[in-house]
């Protein structure tokens, strides 16, 4: 399995029906290695669907879902080469946390002894030894990405990551998937977070009733865009279309203008006469929900 510079992750027409229903219709994507893919859509988009087609979890209807060019169930050792965590994660309530690890290690045939390195890596070494049924949502989040990491996996599959974390946890795991990118695995990450999603990921992938909406790199959303605030939005938008410029209102009085620099808006807005409070370039965040939003007809989630 390729660890540098291939494409790890292949999903290839994939198709889940259930009865007549398609949770997921012919959906294609890659998830390069050394990359956070962002996997994105509203509820019921079909996003954990594909999770569990990938994992193994469920079986396609038709199309692939492939892994270093093979489907999980084909893999030697699956959980030395994909770590997952999904939303539906169960832990026995009477087990420790180290414990917890301890049976999933045993039952990959994995080596125990990195498990309470890893407690500490995920923030867990002085609740080693408490029940898993006292652990916080948080907690158990920390638990379950450990358990994700136990084989030293070149795959992340990660569903909902920073649910129940609070704001360190959040740029903790935000900095932990740099990481693993950087060291040149391949990361998939689904969240609502969408200004949190943006701050990390190389490239996203969103899909809306099942269906691939949009596959981008992060970096090219916010080339060449400029967003300004100013006291007469209504003149700053007639001064705009004057121009020919391509723009949209965001939200809290926002405007976001395509192909145009700062200068050349400042220069607009000047001369319809109005003051501009904010002006710059737009933060990859706002770009994110704005296509966001466009592709999917306005579910945040």
């Amino acid at each position: 399995m390729e660890r540098n510079g291939g494409t790890l992750i292949e999903v290839r027409a994939l198709t889940k029906a259930f009865g007549a229903q398609r949770a997921v219709d012919e959906l294609s994507f890659t998830a390069p290695a050394g990359k956070v893919t962002g996997f994105l859509g509203p509820n019921g988009a079909g996003k954990t669907t594909t999770f569990r087609c990938l994992l193994g979890l469920a079986e396609p209807t038709s199309g692939d879902a492939l892994i270093g060019g093979r489907p999980y169930g084909d893999l030697v050792s699956p959980r030395r080469h994909v770590g997952a965590v999904l939303e539906s994660m169960g832990f026995h309530p009477a087990r420790t946390g180290r414990d917890h690890l301890r049976v999933i290690a045993r039952a990959a045939g994995l080596d125990a002894a990195g498990i309470d390195p890893l407690l500490e890596v995920v923030g867990l070494r002085t609740a080693v030894d408490r029940r898993v049924g006292a652990y916080s949502l948080g907690m158990r989040q920390r638990l379950g990405i450990a358990a994700a990491m136990l084989g030293d996996p070149q795959v992340l599959v990660l569903d909902e990551p920073a649910n129940g974390l609070d704001p360190g946890g959040v740029s903790w795991i935000r900095r932990l998937l740099r990481l693993w990118a950087d060291e040149g695995r391949t990361v998939v990450v689904s969240s609502h977070l969408l200004a949190e999603v943006a701050q990390v990921v190389d490239r996203v992938v969103i899909i809306n009733e099942g269906m691939l909406v949009a596959e981008t790199d992060i970096a090219a959303l916010t080339a060449d865009r400029v967003t300004v605030r100013v006291d007469r939005a209504d003149l700053m938008q007639s001064a705009l279309r004057a121009e020919g410029a391509d723009f949209e209102m965001l939200a809290g009085g926002v405007i976001s203008i395509e192909g145009r620099t700062t200068a050349d808006i400042g220069g607009i807005a000047a001369r319809a006469g109005v003051t501009v409070t904010e002006l710059g370039q737009m933060s990859a965040g706002q770009t994110l929900e704005a296509m966001f939003l466009a592709v999917t007809g306005g579910d945040r989630r």
